[in-house]
């Protein structure tokens, strides 16, 4: 038997995976319909036994899973299960397969199995690679390809294939964590330097970029490469690792799991404490009231980008406290610009505005003529939120004990559109000296920005007098 790709179920891109209604297009109405173990309902799949929809996952000589299906179910089978054990359920369903008593006729079943289960491993370890850093996993995957390509040489090649791009993808991960490592390093090198000798090392961004839009460029490079290292599981493992009802230990503590999300969520508190800092630096107003209009010609940019999640870091470092209470700096601050994007980023009506603004990058997106229109970067702490709130609003099974599928069509949905924001490139050219400066000038605490404050423009009521005395006999008392 030939093992051609043109030979298997196509399956169509991300992008057009799910309809308007969140749920697959073009469920495969399967044999376990009849045995009534799945529900189905307009032709959508509703719920079933976790037996069942793995029975569904597996492929067989009749039937290849749609692609909707096996992205939606990896994706929520860790709420129940390890994925080494799905892994393990899949190769004895494969074992199962195959005995049929005639050799020969087993032999047939096997070839004409064999590639379908190649292709659903294929589609594993491209969306899902991370899953594979389990040694218990990666075990997993050998004895089944082991299996699969005994006397195969096409189907051999396929899995040889499959091996090079997981290894590939794994490898750039551990690269990207040794960076992160590295930047964080010199972070704390340099704080050390701006605390026992302030002027040697510290800079202000206005002499490292006074253009507005190159700033933008740079941050969605920021932004664009550390979304690409989030796997999608790392939502889901989120919910598991709070679910006080799953075991006292995670499933996930005794795995080296990626952190790529909460990497993602220090850069936005790192951005917005970097803007505070900017501003809480200068000694003159007029500075710092240069520094603010320059932050807010940035993130008008960001918006115009796409780039909503810096646009709204921005905003959140402008709002901080110790700069909001500049009072003499703000008044010298032509603000219509930033009054617009605080408009935009509402957060009223459950962000309605950003949400309107965000459905209108996303059009703009599909029907992208350039790279640049191709650029989405959602509010990600929203994100986050929503897909909380989605976890949280329905329950994973029904009273009957079955998974509860329509739950997590709409998770998936959700994610899914997050897949195809990660996947864009920038279309930027990359400037190393102003991406060095936003990955590792040094970041004042909240504190210190407080006594920044206070030194630009005193304390003005009995309530920031005590604050700056204490901050000042804390400071003091570390000396």
């Amino acid at each position: 038997m030939e093992y051609k790709q043109g030979s298997m179920p196509q399956t169509p891109p991300f992008g057009s995976m799910f309809g308007p209604t969140g749920y697959n297009n073009n469920v495969y109405q399967s044999k376990e319909e009849g045995c009534g173990v799945l529900r189905y309902h307009d032709n959508n799949l509703v719920s079933g036994s976790l037996e069942a929809l793995i029975q569904h996952l597996v492929p067989n000589v009749d039937h290849y899973p749609d692609r909707t299906y096996i992205f939606t179910f990896l994706l929520s089978s860790r709420l129940f299960l390890h994925p080494y054990e799905l892994m393990s359920k899949v190769y004895q369903m494969f074992v199962e397969h195959q005995r049929l008593g005639d050799p020969h006729a087993d032999k047939i079943r096997v070839r004409k199995i064999a590639p379908k289960i190649v292709q659903l491993l294929t589609e594993w370890t491209e969306t899902f690679p991370y899953d594979f850093r389990d040694d218990r996993m990666m075990r997993g995957l050998k004895e089944l390809t082991h299996r699969l390509t005994f006397g195969d040489e096409v189907c051999r090649k396929a899995v040889q294939q499959m091996m090079q791009g997981l290894i590939r993808k794994l490898a750039a991960l551990s690269q990207y964590e040794e960076l992160l490592v590295k930047i964080n390093a010199t972070v704390a090198e340099r704080l050390t330097v701006l605390k026992t000798k302030p002027q040697s090392i510290q800079r202000d961004v206005l002499t490292v970029c006074n253009d507005a839009f190159s700033l933008a460029q740079q941050l969605t490079h920021i932004e664009l490469e550390r979304l690409s290292y989030i796997g999608p599981e790392e939502f889901v493992q989120a919910f598991v690792q709070k679910d006080p009802l799953v075991n006292n230990k995670s499933r996930f503590s005794d795995r080296k799991k990626a952190n790529n999300l909460e990497v993602y969520v220090e850069w936005f508190n790192r951005l917005s404490y970097l803007v505070a800092t900017e501003i809480c630096l200068p000694v003159k107003k007029k500075q710092r009231a240069r520094v603010i209009e320059f932050f807010i010609d940035v993130a008008r940019e960001c918006f115009n980008i796409g780039n909503f999640n810096s646009l709204m870091a921005i905003i959140s470092g402008m709002n901080m406290s110790p700069v909001s209470r500049l009072k003499k700096t703000w008044a010298k601050v032509k603000t219509a610009k930033f009054d617009i994007l605080e408009h935009q980023m509402d957060p009223t009506s459950n962000f309605y505005n950003y949400r309107t603004a965000l459905r209108g990058a996303m059009q703009r997106s599909i029907t992208a003529h350039t790279s640049r229109e191709k650029i989405v970067i959602p509010f990600f702490s929203l994100l986050i939120k929503d897909i909380y709130f989605l976890n949280e609003g329905c329950s994973n099974l029904l009273p009957n004990g079955h998974v509860n599928f329509e739950k997590f069509w709409e998770l998936a949905k959700q994610v899914n559109e997050f897949m195809t924001w990660k996947q864009v490139e920038c279309p930027f050219e990359r400037d190393r000296k102003i991406l060095q400066y936003l990955l590792t000038a040094p970041v004042f605490s909240e504190d210190a920005l407080f006594l920044a404050s206070y030194e630009s423009e005193g304390p003005e009521n009995n309530m920031e007098k005590d604050s700056w005395k204490s901050l000042r006999s804390a400071l003091l008392g570390r000396v």
